[in-house]
Order: structure tokens, then sequence, then C-alpha cells
């Protein structure tokens, strides 16, 4: 059995393609053993490093394929490029610190947080992407099949969490109780991006019961970035 074939059936599948393409190139015997052994487990290792982050933006499900690299920065659209910089270091992971990001319809929220959400993954972190619409109907169909704590279980463990398109509508009794859960688990120890067309000043009145939104609230303004997305809608500068 030959090297390459012995490295493919151990699933080392980075350094089967390395040596493969050593020898195609007639370069193996150029190498010192350290210097051939230190090429396949680099390879090895970015592999791995490849397939875990296309595995961790699958399981995200972003709403957008996107970068920070590509992100228009622009003082005039509110966005800081030191903020970003920093942000893309993904030290506020690590912290557990918040993004609070708010600006009208079309002025790239949703790409905004599908770069950040996307550089998380690169980074080795565990991420969902829900519209809040959307995660309030899973939550609603897991009470209805018995699966509610196994849910907001899985949603505890995510080292970041986005929700987007908050406060589109009213939340009703269960859709509070449920979402302080979700920051009450999250508080201090994981990060969560909220994207949304209202000002955080309006933010009370769509949650709705006092004592809820206090503690919301609480929770997220006081140990977060925040991000206000200005100028006119990017889809109508497309058209």
């Amino acid at each position: 059995m030959d090297i390459q074939t012995q490295l493919s059936k151990l699933r080392l599948h980075g350094m089967s393609q390395s040596y493969q393409a050593l020898c195609e190139t007639r370069k193996q015997h150029e190498l010192t053993f350290d210097e051939g052994l230190e090429l396949l487990v680099q390879s090895e290792e970015e592999e791995r490093n490849n397939r875990r982050f296309e595995r961790l933006q699958r399981n995200a499900r972003f709403r957008y394929q996107a970068s920070i690299d590509e992100l228009k920065i622009e003082a005039a659209r509110g966005l800081d490029k030191s903020v970003l910089t920093t942000l893309a270091k993904g030290d506020y992971l690590e912290k557990g610190e918040s993004i609070l990001i708010t600006g009208a319809t079309g002025c790239g929220k949703s790409y905004l947080v599908s770069a950040l959400g996307n550089k998380a993954c690169a980074l080795g972190y565990k991420v969902a992407y829900y519209n809040l619409q959307k995660l309030n109907l899973k939550l609603k169909m897991s009470r209805a099949e018995g699966t509610t704590m196994q849910f907001l279980d899985r949603t505890s463990k995510l080292d970041l969490l986005i929700l987007d398109d908050f406060g589109l509508t009213h939340l009703e009794q269960q859709q509070r109780l449920d979402l302080l859960e979700i920051i009450e688990d999250r508080h201090g120890k994981s990060s969560t991006i909220i994207a949304s067309q209202l000002p955080v000043a309006n933010w009370y009145e769509i949650i709705g019961e006092e004592t809820i939104a206090d503690a919301i609230l609480d929770r997220l303004v006081h140990t977060s970035y925040r991000i206000e997305l200005k100028g006119e809608s990017m889809r109508r500068k497309k058209r």
C-alpha cells in the first residue's frame, strides 16, 4: 500500500492532497524529512479548519454569504472602521459581549450581521442566525412537540446568536418570556447580535410588559456595542 493510499485510509485528506501535489511536481525529494512533515501537517490542519468553517457556516444558515472585507465602510453610513476591526478580531465573543444594530429598512443590517456571523465561524465559533419571527415560530412548534427545553438548551450553548428583524411586530406574552430566558441564559457568557429597524429606545414598547422589558434591556444595553446604520436604502441604490 503506497503512502497516499494510507493517508486517505486514515482520513488525513489534507496530507494526502499535499503529498500528491509534491509527487506530481517531483518536489518531495527536495525537502528534508522535517520540512516535508511540517508541510504535510500544515496542510492537514488547514484542511480541517476549512471543513470546520464550512460546517459551522452551513449550520448557521445566514441570510447572506457576506464578508467584513466586502463591507463599504463609510462614516456617513455609521460604520466605524476601528470598531469593525475590533469586532473582526472576535474579542467580544470571548467576553460574551453583545452588538445592537439599528437602521432603516434596506440600509444593510442583515448583510452586516451575516458578515459578522461568517467571521465568527471563520474563528471557529458556533453561530446561529434567526429572523425573530421564524425563531418565535420555531419555539411555538417545539412547545407543541414538547422539545422546548432541548431547543433552548442548544441555543444557550451557541457562541453567537444572531436575531435579525427585531421589532417588526409586538411580542406576545409567551414570546416575551422566551426572549427573556434566551437573553438571561446568554448574559455575560455568550454573545448576541440583534438587528432592528427601530431605535433601541423604542424596543421597550415592542417587548411590552414593563418588568420583562426592563430585565431584557438591562442585560443587553449596558455591555453592548452599538451600531446605527444611516443613509438611503442600499436596495434602492442597486435598482
